[in-house]
């Protein structure tokens, strides 16, 4: 069975629901509050519930914060294949989210911040592995290079996943050059890709993006609650979305992610995996947290209630 791994930074958020952000230096009170396990965790968590077994390749804090991530991954079922880093706690991102359902993050980083060639060294990949790698990461000094040294001397059979986030905007760093021609498949929301490419619409965004990329390459551009977009050496194609009442956007388009990857992961052609991805992200935006995509039952159920509608 094939595997994620997942090389990006497992932090805490503090999640906290407030009416409308505050103009800056005033003040608002929230409607809730609480830690839970964020960043990259939302992706493997999303894989892990949809049947792809997921590794950690990231390193973790040794205070309360690495605590309560070691204790998400664990509750998932989540391996963790690199050992915690001494000295430093894993770091937060605290996410706000408005009525509107749109989020807001402040993030710092901690120990997942760091990684060497030494903590690579060590780990096992297989023949038709995923290999998750996130925007983020290459913005890490004490992590990019050895991330993406890594990543180039991978075994072709190994697919290799990027996702930009919404901090990589352009082609042209160093890292981002080297890697390019080793992506597999490009996952990110139509904000990022459009940031990238300098395209005019997702459509247009998709074909830029090719240009830069393998021509076996799959790409996949969210679009909202309109659904995603796809193609992989042919014209983009779109996949509608489900229709529902969101109260919380976060975590979404790694809902989004995970279920794809997992889809792709168990055989399923581009086209019915994206189905599964938009079902997962409309289930998830129903839900306060960061870390909410379904299972692969209620996957199945939303898309059944659909289809018979």
């Amino acid at each position: 069975m094939p595997r994620l791994l997942h090389t990006g930074q497992v932090i805490i958020d503090l999640v906290m629901a407030v009416a409308k952000l505050p103009q800056s230096g005033g003040d608002v009170l929230a409607q809730s509050a609480s830690f839970e396990a964020g960043g990259g965790f939302n992706v493997m968590a999303a894989a892990q519930r949809n049947g792809l077994p997921v590794v950690y390749l990231g390193r973790h804090g040794t205070g309360r914060f690495g605590d309560l991530a070691r204790e998400a991954m664990a509750a998932e079922g989540i391996h963790i294949g690199i050992a915690h880093s001494a000295g430093q706690d894993t770091g937060l991102c605290v996410a706000v989210t408005e009525a509107s359902a749109e989020r807001t993050f402040i993030s710092y980083i901690g120990a997942e911040g760091e990684l060497t060639a030494q903590d690579l060294a060590g780990v096992k990949v297989e023949a038709g592995d995923y290999v998750y790698v996130s925007g983020y990461s290459l913005l890490h000094a004490g992590k990019a290079q050895a991330l993406v040294d890594w990543v180039l001397a991978l075994a072709g059979e190994i697919k290799v996943v990027f996702d930009p986030g919404p901090l990589v905007d352009s082609p042209d760093a160093p890292l981002m050059q080297a890697l390019l021609p080793r992506i597999d498949l490009w996952t990110s929301n139509g904000v990022e890709a459009l940031g990238f490419t300098g395209a005019t619409d997702i459509a247009q965004a998709l074909i830029m993006l090719a240009d830069h990329l393998p021509k076996k390459a799959l790409l996949v551009v969210r679009d909202g609650p309109q659904g995603c977009w796809v193609s992989q050496g042919s014209e983009p194609q779109h996949v509608p979305g489900f229709k529902v009442e969101a109260v919380d956007s976060n975590g979404a388009g790694d809902a989004h992610a995970g279920v794809f990857i997992a889809g792709l992961a168990q055989g399923l052609p581009m086209l019915e995996a994206s189905r599964r991805a938009n079902a997962a992200a409309a289930l998830a935006v129903t839900r306060w947290g960061p870390a909410t995509s379904p299972g692969s039952s209620e996957v199945d159920a939303l898309i059944s209630r659909t289809a018979g509608a």
